[in-house]
């Protein structure tokens, strides 16, 4: 069965998942011909290695603390705080404790 993702005018529950975090899964939340929203989540120590998309993206986290490799750099980012990156620069995620982060690419 297809993922059915969010229509104009849907509210999208992404408050904390909290102690429930460790059941919780990645999830796309909607996507069009030019944005794609994403909620992923990290169990602690889970790293997602480096790659790039062609559009701009910002992670926002959600709950927990995710460090962010981008350039030549590596930026903690913990609850409530977000980053942009450029479109084609390479970076990876790796969850120092368990997360979840709201991604946007513009596609």
């Amino acid at each position: 069965m297809a993922l059915q993702h969010a229509s104009s005018g849907d509210v999208i529950d992404v408050r904390p998942y909290g102690a429930r975090i460790d059941g919780a899964q990645s999830i796309a939340l909607f996507k069009s011909n030019q944005l794609e929203v994403m909620r992923l989540v990290l169990p602690a120590g889970h790293r997602m290695p480096p790659h790039h998309v062609p559009g701009e993206i910002t992670i926002q986290c959600l709950e927990g603390v995710v460090r962010v490799d981008v350039a030549a750099a590596s930026h903690d980012l913990p609850t409530g705080h977000l980053m942009y990156v450029a479109g084609g620069v390479e970076h990876a995620l790796t969850a120092i404790e368990s997360a979840s982060v709201l991604v946007t690419i513009a596609l």
